[in-house]
């Protein structure tokens, strides 16, 4: 008698299984690579705002005024709004400067701050 030589059909069920739940790993952590890079971006670009405003009061070479305004800036083919703060220090030759930009949908992506001086 002539033994057959294979697989079960259970063992052939539990390495499929075992394929299918490896693949499924795969997928969410490649998805969660995807939605990173994509943060990531936003972030870079909200930055970049960010600095540019602040860079622009520097430049400005102007003490600035107490108070909050609003600016937009453009990065990447994204439009972000952003809020720059300005208060007061406890020494009057120096201010504080917030810049808070914010994406499409209001969510705050990032908030800078510097302090820029008199003279």
């Amino acid at each position: 008698m002539k033994q057959q030589r294979g697989f079960t059909l259970i063992e052939v069920l539990v390495a499929l299984a075992l394929v299918a739940i490896t693949l499924g790993a795969g997928m969410k952590a490649a998805g969660a690579l995807t939605s990173n890079a994509e943060r990531l971006a936003s972030v870079t670009a909200a930055q970049w705002c960010a600095e540019n405003q602040l860079s622009d009061l520097r430049l400005g070479k102007q003490f600035p005024g107490t108070g909050e305004t609003r600016f937009s800036c453009e990065q990447l083919g994204q439009i972000y709004t952003g809020r720059q703060i300005v208060i007061g220090t406890p020494n009057p030759n120096f201010r504080r400067v917030d810049a808070q930009i914010s994406d499409a949908n209001g969510v705050v992506q990032l908030s800078l701050s510097t302090i820029l001086s008199r003279y």
